[in-house]
């Protein structure tokens, strides 16, 4: 058994926070710098290209690359020969309090939904743990703006809606959002479970690698066939039209009830943050 104190997990928590506000994944860089190339229209073109300069002066004076600096997603892989010690919840927040305090952040967070007195330090994170075989615990902080969390969706779908059911979905959702989420955006796909467990699944696809395919061929030619629906929507970067409304489409699935077929959609904007570490 693998003893880990929870100060390590605060000071991973922080360093991810202040990390994943001004460095955009490479992955997340690339495509964006490949649709930039392969975008047609003008207007479109020159918005990447805008979008680029950002996160690139973000990363050289290490400041944030949107005022939003979001809501803190924290995600933690625990190995089943691990344990921590002390309070794993406490160690987050803390580290949330230090990592957006300590970088000058902007804080977002609200401490009842109705009356929306903030809690001054973006505490308290929202927290995800997984049990994972090994000793090793994995932190993964990812920042999420409203700008697209406004525009995630959830349904209930019928069984015999089927894949058509979902594609019609996505594109539903992805149309009624515009220009709001800041395209282009990253949408996340979570089929199957149950109401929550389709809307988990949504998120965490948007911490796969940015052209990953799904383990199954079935949902990976899906994964594309929503994406070329999706960009062929024409809303483009900004909303300034163009073929760049979305970056990629990730679907993550999970078995569900005979009656059901729950589906959701976690959009993010193009500045898709996130930060790993290992302890």
């Amino acid at each position: 058994m693998r003893v880990v104190e929870s100060g390590l997990i605060a000071e991973a928590v922080k360093d991810a926070c202040i990390e994943a506000s001004w460095n955009l994944p490479s992955d997340v860089r690339d495509c964006i710098r490949v649709a930039r190339e392969r975008e047609p229209w003008p207007a479109a073109r020159d918005t990447l290209g805008r979008i680029i300069e950002n996160f690139g002066i973000a990363s050289r004076r290490r400041s944030p690359i949107c005022q939003d600096t979001g809501m803190a997603c924290v995600f933690v892989e625990i190995g089943n020969d691990a344990h921590i010690e002390g309070s794993l919840e406490d160690a987050v927040n803390e580290g949330v309090r230090r990592g957006y305090t300590e970088a000058y952040l902007r804080k977002s967070v609200v401490a009842d939904p109705l009356d929306r007195k903030n809690t001054g330090d973006n505490t308290p994170a929202m927290l995800y743990i997984e049990f994972v075989p090994g000793d090793r615990i994995t932190v993964t902080v990812a920042p999420k703006g409203f700008g697209s969390e406004n525009k995630s969706r959830l349904k209930m779908l019928r069984p015999s809606d089927g894949a058509e059911g979902v594609t019609e979905f996505v594109l539903d959702t992805v149309e009624r959002a515009g220009s709001d989420p800041c395209p282009p955006i990253v949408v996340g796909v979570g089929i199957g479970g149950t109401f929550d467990k389709a809307a988990l699944l949504a998120k965490k696809a948007l911490l796969r690698p940015l052209g990953s395919r799904h383990r199954q061929e079935y949902y990976a030619e899906l994964e594309a066939a929503l994406l070329e629906r999706i960009n062929a929507l024409g809303i483009g970067p900004q909303g300034f039209g163009g073929a760049a409304t979305a970056l990629a489409v990730m679907i993550e699935t999970l078995p569900t009830h005979i009656a059901g077929l729950p589906c959701a959609v976690n959009i993010n904007c193009h500045a898709a943050r996130h930060a790993r570490v290992a302890l």
